[in-house]
């Protein structure tokens, strides 16, 4: 039997956020049992807290952005891909701002912090999402397809046309460790060409060398070039991961998918959730539960800084 876990202290840190390039503060902090993952968001009236879901995501150009109400908080996928890649269940994430800091555009960042904070085995089972049977979701030439697995894998292909990327292929199972080595490094990516237009719709204001890798019409145009020959199919896949994560649960299946983004990323998860009776299992130890039982637990709220 797989226990839950979550980290054993608290940890902080502060960054830009890519869109607004504003200043902003993160917090993550230890959960008890069955918390799952919990957003502690400051407002000019306290601090309010939510989950998320695949319903929460009203934005996801350029990055998934998670609504609640009145307020909003962007780029959400690095984060959650990390807190998945490490496995860990449950998690108080407190944000002071209206983005999570891109850091350095990956998830590496947020490994450090989680394994700065150490890990804390607890007393109950994990509770993971499994699919009942394969599921092919697909739009407009580009598609998701995943089938039952007791693990988490993803067979991920990219197809961009510029010299530099061309089509890239990589498969990970995607245990802490290859999701560490092969994955979290992986930076967010974008064209020269785009940078004006998303200026112009106030997009990517933080965004510089230092958290994007930028290319021109020929080739990178960051003085140190690539972490990984195909660091662009790594980061997708990255987003896809935290992507996932969404879903309130991890997640395991077989994942192949094709040229997807986070707009059909969300649309596969809305999907597995409007159609969850069909199509989702809630695994306790072995035991399969209605996934009604999943997504309703209750948490508490936490102390938040000063």
């Amino acid at each position: 039997m797989t226990l839950q876990k979550t980290i054993k202290r608290p940890i902080q840190c502060s960054g830009i956020g890519l869109h607004k390039g504003r200043k902003v503060r993160l917090g993550l902090r230890p959960a008890a049992e069955d918390t799952g993952l919990v957003f502690a968001l400051h407002d000019q009236d306290g601090v309010h807290f939510h989950k998320p879901s695949p319903s929460a995501v009203v934005e996801t150009i350029m990055a998934t952005t998670l609504g609640f109400g009145s307020r909003s908080l962007a780029t959400v996928e690095h984060l959650l891909a990390a807190i998945r890649g490490l496995e860990i269940d449950n998690l108080h994430i407190e944000v002071e701002g209206d983005e999570v800091p891109i850091m350095d555009g990956s998830s590496a960042s947020f490994i450090f912090l989680l394994r700065a904070a150490g890990f804390r085995r607890q007393s109950k089972p994990r509770r993971v999402l499994t699919l009942k049977k394969p599921i092919t979701f697909q739009q407009n030439g580009k598609w998701i397809k995943a089938h039952p697995s007791e693990r988490l894998t993803v067979d991920y292909t990219i197809h961009f046309d510029h010299p530099l990327v061309g089509t890239q292929k990589l498969f990970v199972d995607c245990v802490p460790e290859s999701f560490t080595r092969q994955v979290a490094k992986a930076r967010t990516f974008g064209f020269m060409r785009e940078v004006e237009s998303l200026h112009r719709n106030g997009l990517a204001l933080g965004g510089s060398l230092d958290n994007a890798v930028v290319l021109d019409e020929y080739g990178v145009i960051n003085p140190d070039g690539l972490r990984f020959p195909d660091e662009f199919v790594r980061h997708k896949m990255l987003d896809f991961i935290g992507d996932l994560a969404v879903l309130g649960l991890p997640m395991t299946g077989d994942f192949e998918v094709y040229c997807s983004g986070h707009a059909l990323n969300n649309a596969f998860v809305r999907y597995l959730m409007d159609n969850r009776e069909e199509y989702l299992e809630l695994d306790v130890s072995g035991t399969r539960l209605s996934p009604e039982e999943a997504f309703a637990p209750e948490f508490a709220p936490v102390p938040v800084w000063d």
